[in-house]
Formats: structure tokens, C-alpha cells, sequence
């Protein structure tokens, strides 16, 4: 079960940080987010056993993708944040390696979703 919160609305170049708790074992957890009209994108992952972070070009610099496994919470940092980064945010969970080989980026590999929390910029 994966629970976000921390959305909401902020001008542009301010910050927002994003929450989703999640239980259980994951072998990767991403966040992804979706504007009206447009297809759900891959924001930034990140991989259990390593750690290794993965970003979205658009939010690379900006963005920062973290998880406290004592506290089975996935965290997105959000700073300088633009018009264009409005959207419904989701973070997803890969229980079972489906993103292996860098397929952090398709939705299509993850099998859980969070019921997703709006961030929006003016």
C-alpha cells in the first residue's frame, strides 16, 4: 500500500517536499506525475539494493528522490519549482525487479500506485 501527501499549491521557485509510505519490500520505487492531457512521466527512481537515484532530465538539479527504510517512507524534494512541474504526483513500487535494467521510467513495470497528490505552480 503506498500513501503520498505533501502536495499543494506554491509559487514558482519555491519548494514542496512530497511523502509516500510505503510497506513491504520493494525493489525499486519511483515518482512519477501527470498533467492534464498529457501521459504519466517518470520523475526519478530509485533502486533498493544500491541506491542508485535516477532523474528526469527536466527536474535534474532540482529534484532529489530519498527513502528512510526505518521509516518505510519514499521522499521527493522538490526546489525551484516551475509551472510546468504541475501535475498529479504518484509514487509506484516494483516488488519484483520488473525495472531491472534501467527501466525506472515505465509505468508499465510497476505494480503498485498511490492514489496521487497535486502539486501546483503559478
Amino acid at each position: 500500500q503506498l500513501v503520498e501527501s505533501g502536495g499543494g499549491s506554491v509559487q514558482a521557485g519555491g519548494s514542496l517536499r512530497l511523502s509516500c509510505a510505503a510497506s513491504g519490500y520493494t525493489y525499486a520505487v519511483a515518482w512519477f506525475r501527470q498533467a492534464p492531457g498529457k501521459e504519466r512521466e517518470g520523475v526519478a527512481g530509485i533502486y533498493t539494493l544500491d541506491g542508485s537515484t535516477y532523474y528526469a532530465d527536466s527536474v535534474k538539479g532540482r529534484f532529489t528522490i530519498s527513502r528512510d527504510n526505518g521509516k518505510n517512507t519514499l521522499y521527493l524534494q522538490m526546489n525551484s519549482l516551475k509551472p510546468e512541474d504541475t501535475g498529479m504526483y504518484y509514487c509506484a513500487a516494483d516488488p519484483v525487479g520488473a525495472t531491472y535494467g534501467g527501466k525506472w521510467a515505465v509505468p508499465a513495470k510497476y505494480r503498485y500506485w498511490g492514489q496521487g497528490t497535486q502539486v501546483t505552480v503559478s
